[in-house]
């Protein structure tokens, strides 16, 4: 890879450089007519600029045409001011001082990239040079295999050099890079077909039905073990939509109480109204009534919403944690005193020395609870338990529907009621 030495002036790219690289590519032939000012940078689609110490990109914007660059055998550190080169197919930065992968995603023509002999630790930004047909990256510091997964999105990579790579030397360097790019033709300078060759005979004898014998078992362990999950999480489901559905029917039949309860108190203080020999008395009654819808509806609102939130783990939780709390302060004051009735098994006997060792063993399997609920929720959000998500999706849905379409009702008959006592003649 290309050091610094004491003896080298490191340089930057400006015009004079860049002048003196394309009149070497010029015809002889062509004298001071095609020379200097002379000379149209949009017309250049080819620069050669290796072995002069550049140590920083600059100055390439004016060539906006440009299909070749050399920029090998350099002092180069980063890849950067290359975005206005949106033509370019063959881009040559071997040789340098690249430590990452970056500052390419305007190049999507580019078809032959060489990155060879650098610092670079990891392949990265690389997603938008989907036409890149050649990558030598070889030489570098690659130590990890998974690397080459990345290169998987390179649907039109047919060449790639990693040799000379630290994993490298893996036995399974060679397997792992064809199977995971399957559509390589050449890797390290070699037709794929012929480095595949001895597997593939190997794969002739017994080894690869042996290796299906154990792939076989595996698999129809991993399918029982599936089934019974399965079970378990139909079971949880089940569960789940039992306990729900007996919280709605009680519910609702408070709900059902407390109208039929008004509807009774109701009548007898309309007839009240009808009757009334005075207008005061009428008015009293009036506003009795007024008051008692209120009260309804107050009651109505109460019972929707602690059903809502009957679907909360968390407040379930915190319910579950106070009464933990009392138990375990009530335990802890009948063992000071001698009064327990049972011997504690000896773990829970631990616990029970002082106060503050007590309550900081019952917030901590709070807070542990806590996070389980919260590491929960991430997976449901995350889909990582799709089964749970759509069940829950759907439940929270038709409560939600319903909910709405309650509360929708409930204004609705207060509003009724309201008109029927407006319009209650005195």
């Amino acid at each position: 890879m290309s050091q610094f030495y004491n003896d080298v002036q490191p340089n930057i790219i400006d015009d004079e450089m860049i002048l003196k690289a394309v009149e070497k590519t010029l015809p002889e032939d062509l004298g001071d007519l095609a020379q200097g000012e002379n000379i149209n940078f949009k017309d250049v689609t080819e620069l050669q600029l290796s072995f002069k110490s550049i140590l920083q990109i600059d100055n390439l914007w004016q060539l906006e045409n440009l299909t070749k660059l050399q920029l090998d055998n350099n002092l180069i550190e980063k890849i950067e001011a290359l975005e206005s080169l949106v033509h370019l197919v063959w881009l040559d930065l071997s040789f340098n001082n690249i430590e990452v992968i970056e500052g390419l995603d305007t190049l999507v023509k580019l078809q032959d990239l060489s990155l060879y002999s650098n610092r670079i630790s990891k392949i990265e930004n690389m997603d938008t040079l989907q036409e890149l047909q050649i990558f030598s990256i070889g030489k570098n510091n690659l130590t990890n295999l998974e690397n080459v997964v990345y290169l998987r999105s390179l649907k039109s990579l047919r060449t790639l050099n990693l040799s000379g790579n630290p994993f490298c030397d893996d036995k399974q360097y060679t397997l792992f890079v064809v199977a995971h790019l399957p559509n390589l033709v050449y890797l390290d300078f070699k037709l794929v077909r012929d480095t595949t060759a001895a597997f593939v005979e190997h794969l002739n004898g017994s080894f690869l039905f042996d290796s299906l014998k154990e792939f076989v078992s595996v698999c129809e362990s991993l399918h029982h073990y599936g089934l019974e999950e399965y079970k378990k999480r139909e079971a949880e489901v089940s569960d789940f939509y039992k306990n729900f559905h007996e919280i709605l029917l009680a519910s609702q039949q408070e709900s059902k109480k407390a109208m039929f309860d008004f509807e009774n108190r109701n009548r007898q203080r309309l007839d009240e109204i009808h009757h009334a020999r005075s207008y005061d008395v009428a008015e009293s009654k009036r506003a009795e009534c007024q008051e008692d819808i209120l009260q309804l509806s107050d009651t109505l609102m109460a019972l929707e919403a602690l059903l809502s939130n009957e679907l909360e783990c968390r407040d379930l939780e915190n319910q579950h944690h106070e009464k933990l709390m009392e138990i375990a302060l009530s335990t802890l004051e009948k063992s000071l005193k001698g009064e327990l009735e049972e011997d504690l098994p000896d773990d829970v006997q631990m616990l029970l020395v002082d106060k503050n060792t007590i309550v900081s063993a019952v917030n901590m399997s709070h807070s542990i609870r806590l996070r389980k609920i919260d590491k929960r929720e991430s997976d449901m959000l995350c889909n990582t338990y799709h089964w749970h998500i759509s069940v829950t999706e759907k439940a929270f849905q038709t409560e939600s529907d319903r909910n709405r379409a309650c509360i929708k009702k409930i204004m609705s008959y207060i509003n009724s009621l309201q008109k029927e006592l407006d319009n209650t003649r005195i």
